[in-house]
């Protein structure tokens, strides 16, 4: 049987300095294929512990049943900070509470129906851009993922098409940034006082910064079109003007340009990483793809797809979570024990990290059924429905569960069924997709097919 592809695993013990630059590469090559089947495991350094954990008790400890006990470690902000800087991904705390409280409305079942259109004319213009490359030559899908992520981000924040010169800009600059932008930085790895530069990349910072003024500028129109009563009612209006129930407050500038940067990383990133891995799968699976092709050809029967189709697209939903599953985005997730732990009767200290792993809950070998083959039939099985609730979180989980995971699970069924209606994706021999984490699981050398019209 083929499986999907899947990055080598280091085997045995290596220096903390050996270590440290395999995992500032690529997160996978540094950890140990021990890690697909320990329910836990332990890291130490002379400067912090870690402890990874893959046991769905602990999970559900750390995210759901205490997660004030667990916040987001500082850790993370420190290889992030260059672009994200109060964003609510890394806040904590009652900053964090109130920036939920303000978000979270904007992405409500309602407003989700309301931003489907602008989600569909995204995906219609990504039909029409994939013609001439629809001629069997091979194509670069992870580009055009990118592409059409970042054209649903800006029709459902900002009302405007990716062929906006300021929209355009952004998404070039993100190109940039993610690939310059290191999985870790040295404030990650030691506990260096707030005053000590942390050393990071040029290009990181020239193309972090680039990005922020170019979102000031789309964020100032936008203030200025509310002033006037003549912005439209998208996702940043929302943002933008709804008040804290609590204190009345709505976010200030400099607030909003944090949370407009975050929805771009969170909601471009990740949905163009998953619509790419799921092209990939569907290229490798033709037999699913043809499922895919035919239940999108007989659900878009009226050719634009309506909000009550989205219901109806069963198999290409679980392909799409089989996709997230076997390729989650976001790697990993890490934590900070803030008091004395104990899990699985081992000390954990105050201030340790707690890793938490989607890419190795996904596939660990104690809770899946063939946890590396492709089957999204999975999840009508016992096992799958079981490891659904208990061992599945490709948008966390808890009181920090993605606030945009449900405009994910509309927006990537959708555009994969839009796209496979119309288009055979088939995979090239020899030329096999390795994953690398980045900000987000991609490609060492991208995900190369070939397209043909169906």
């Amino acid at each position: 049987m083929t499986l999907p592809s899947k990055p080598a695993s280091r085997e045995g013990k290596v220096s903390i300095l050996k270590f440290a630059r395999l995992f500032q590469k690529d997160i996978f090559a540094a950890l140990p294929a021990r890690f697909y089947r320990a329910w836990m495991a332990e890291f130490r350094t002379p400067f912090f512990r870690s402890f990874m954990c893959n046991d769905p008790e602990l999970v559900d400890l750390v995210l759901k049943q205490r997660p004030d006990d667990f916040p987001k470690s500082d850790r993370i902000r420190e290889g992030l900070a260059p672009l994200l800087r109060n964003s609510v991904f890394v806040t904590n705390g009652e900053v964090w509470k109130k920036q939920r409280r303000i978000i979270d409305p904007a992405f409500e079942g309602g407003n989700l129906r309301d931003t489907f259109p602008a989600m569909v004319a995204a995906g219609q213009s990504a039909v029409e851009r994939f013609k001439p490359l629809a001629n069997g030559s091979p194509v670069e899908v992870e580009l055009h993922s990118s592409h059409v992520a970042a054209d649903v981000i800006f029709r459902t924040l900002f009302s405007i098409p990716i062929e906006h010169e300021l929209a355009m800009s952004v998404f070039q600059e993100f190109q940039t940034h993610q690939r310059s932008q290191p999985v870790v930085n040295l404030g990650a790895l030691l506990p260096l006082p707030r005053w000590f530069p942390r050393f990071h990349r040029r290009k990181t910072r020239t193309t972090a910064r680039n990005i922020l003024q170019l979102i000031e500028q789309l964020v100032q129109n936008r203030m200025e079109q509310i002033r006037a009563g003549t912005a439209p009612d998208d996702l940043a209006s929302k943002i933008m003007t709804t008040a804290d129930p609590e204190d009345g407050t709505t976010f200030g500038f400099d607030e909003v340009v944090d949370q407009i940067s975050i929805f771009f990383l969170a909601g471009h990133e990740t949905s163009a990483s998953a619509l790419a891995w799921a092209s990939y799968l569907l290229a490798l699976y033709p037999e699913w793809q043809d499922q895919v092709a035919n239940e999108a050809q007989g659900v878009f029967a009226n050719e634009v797809p309506q909000f009550s189709d989205m219901s109806k697209l069963r198999i290409t939903r679980d392909v799409f979570r089989e996709a997230l599953r076997l390729y989650s985005p976001v790697p990993m997730m890490v934590r900070e024990a803030r008091c004395p732990q104990e899990f699985r009767g081992r000390k954990v200290p105050k201030g340790a990290q707690i890793v938490l792993s989607p890419w190795h809950l996904h596939r660990h070998e104690r809770l899946w059924e063939d946890p590396d083959a492709f089957n999204p039939a999975r999840f009508q099985t016992e096992n799958g429905r079981a490891c659904l609730r208990n061992a599945y979180m490709p948008f966390s989980a808890g009181q920090r569960v993605c606030p945009g995971a449900g405009f994910a699970m509309i927006e990537g069924p959708l555009l994969l069924a839009m796209l496979v209606a119309r288009y055979r994706f088939e995979a090239i021999e020899g030329q096999e997709p390795v994953p690398e984490a980045h900000l987000t699981v991609r490609s060492k050398d991208g995900i190369w097919l070939k397209i043909s019209p169906r």
